[in-house]
């Protein structure tokens, strides 16, 4: 079985997520579950599609929690 370990770029998305659930108050076992990797020499990166998606995902879920901030400001 060979070793592999994780590249900066996945730490990187992991802490994103924590910091993500945080602000949106979601699961973030959820979003752990749907990361998607490929092994190249002997590191794990996300793949390029799941990069994408996340992208726009993140983006999306992010302008959603400032709109509920804003709406709980003007109450």
């Amino acid at each position: 079985m060979d070793k592999v370990k994780l590249h900066d770029s996945v730490i990187a998305h992991v802490v994103k997520l924590i910091q993500l659930g945080f602000i949106t108050g979601t699961d973030v076992v959820d979003h752990f579950r749907m990361i998607e990797m490929v092994a190249e020499e002997g590191e794990l990166f996300l793949s390029k599609e799941y990069e994408e998606k996340q992208e726009n995902n993140i983006g999306r879920m992010l302008e959603e929690a400032s709109q509920q901030s804003e709406k709980q400001q003007e109450q």
